[in-house]
């Protein structure tokens, strides 16, 4: 009788020791992971000073001016501090070390193509080339109307239209179309010529390869607004060419449904492609200009 009691005392004292050994060894496993920072699935150590920086500094007002770097070719948001700690370890002569400690990933960067001659362009200048690089090589655009349709009669009403400015090599900045009265849009326009074209960079490579939203600032989007119009006689066969070396397939539409050609003459123009606001362009710098990325 006595051995089993002795037996029952050893077994209750023996399962909490191991359940605090349990915790013990859980909290030696885990304790590595505190003091780090997950930014963009990437993970460092970092002092209270770059923690509270990088909380300082995770706001709408900040946001603009961190990403801007205008001393390369990347722009691209990282703490003050982490660029100190990275030039010091630089600079430390390290025995036997071949290659440079590479900086972490940044939390947002992306590529800027560089294009000869465009360093001493202005802002707005650099606009007006991106109007036309965007009027130029965007396949497609929204089309937003005044709708005559009977149940949202006087509506903005809005659909995807193919456009060209003209064959690959000829950019003219006025927007082409080839519709038919059958389409509600060309019925809006018909009652109401005036209308809203927005065409954007994220039909692109750009946008997607960098991983930048549609809707993110750096992701341009251009808008222009003006009467739309049949194109003249004199202008039909340059519509063609403009339209058909763009988009082959047009050839081939059903002619039952008696397409023609119409264009914007453009009266305004806004471009987004940074932080800061929307820029307006005037008409006839924008017609000056060459399609230019940069």
């Amino acid at each position: 009788m006595s051995v089993c009691c002795c037996q029952i005392q050893l077994r209750k004292r023996t399962t909490p020791i191991s359940w605090l050994s349990w915790v013990l060894w859980c909290s030696v496993m885990l304790s590595p992971a505190w003091g780090y920072v997950i930014v963009n699935s990437v993970s460092w150590s970092v002092t209270n000073e770059v923690e509270e920086e990088l909380d300082s500094s995770s706001n709408e007002e900040a946001l603009p001016a961190l990403l801007e770097d205008t001393t390369s070719i990347w722009k691209q948001s990282y703490p003050a501090s982490v660029y100190k700690e990275d030039e010091e370890m630089r600079s430390r002569p390290v025995a036997g070390r071949s290659k440079q400690i590479s900086s972490p990933s940044r939390m947002f960067s992306y590529r800027r193509e560089s294009v000869k001659g465009t360093d001493s362009i202005t802002p707005q200048e650099q606009a007006i080339r991106t109007a036309r690089f965007l009027t130029h090589y965007n396949s497609w655009g929204f089309l937003a109307t005044e709708s005559t349709q009977e149940k949202i009669q006087g509506v903005p009403f809005g659909n995807c239209l193919l456009v060209s400015d003209g064959p690959i090599n000829n950019s003219t900045g006025i927007p082409f179309f080839y519709v038919t009265s059958k389409d509600n849009t060309v019925t809006d326009l018909m009652k109401n010529s005036v209308a809203s074209l927005t065409l954007p960079e994220a039909e692109g490579d750009f946008c997607r390869k960098n991983i930048i939203d549609p809707e993110d600032p750096r992701c341009a989007r251009l808008t222009l607004t003006g009467q739309m119009v049949m194109v003249p006689p004199e202008e039909i066969e340059f519509a063609k060419q403009a339209m058909f070396s763009r988009h082959p397939v047009m050839r081939k539409w059903p002619r039952n449904y008696e397409w023609f050609f119409m264009k914007m003459n453009i009266e305004h123009i806004w471009l987004q492609n940074w932080y800061g606001g929307v820029s307006t362009i005037a008409v006839e710098e924008y017609f000056k200009a060459v399609p230019s990325k940069e």
